[in-house]
C-alpha cells in the first residue's frame, strides 16, 4: 500500500475542508494506506479536547481519535494552534504538535500528496 500525506488548510466558517479531509483519511486508512495529516490555519482549532458538539457544528475529537486508533499520524502546526488560543495540555491525546518541517518530511516520503483547502 502507499503513503498519503494530507495537508488540511480550511477557510473560515461554513467550510467543509476539515470534514472532507477526515473522511478521505478514514477511507485511505481502511484500504491499508499509511496516512499522515497536517493541520494548519483554522484546522488547528479541531485538536482541542472536550469541545461541546452541537447538532450543526462538528468538532474534531471523535473523528481524530478514530483516525489515531487506525494508525493515522495527525500533527497540528504549533504556531497556528497557539495563535488560536489552544495549549498543548488541552489537546486531544495522540495529536502531535510540530513546525512545518514535520509536514515537509511527510510530503517528501509520500507516494501521493493532497492539499485540501487554502482558498
Amino acid at each position: 500500500m502507499g503513503k498519503l500525506a494530507i495537508g488540511c488548510f480550511p477557510g473560515l466558517v461554513g467550510n467543509m475542508t476539515f470534514d472532507f479531509a477526515m473522511k478521505l483519511a478514514d477511507a485511505a486508512a481502511d484500504k491499508g494506506h499509511s496516512v499522515s495529516i497536517w493541520f494548519s490555519g483554522n484546522a488547528t482549532g479541531s485538536v482541542k479536547a472536550h469541545q461541546k458538539h452541537l447538532k450543526d457544528y462538528s468538532t474534531g475529537e471523535k473523528p481524530l481519535l478514530a483516525l489515531i486508533a487506525k494508525g493515522v499520524e495527525i500533527c497540528t502546526c504549533e504556531a497556528c494552534t497557539v495563535a488560536r488560543g489552544v495549549q498543548k495540555p488541552e489537546s486531544i491525546e495522540g495529536v502531535q504538535w510540530n513546525a512545518m518541517h514535520w509536514y515537509l518530511a511527510r510530503v517528501h516520503a509520500a507516494d501521493r500528496v493532497l492539499l485540501i483547502g487554502g482558498e
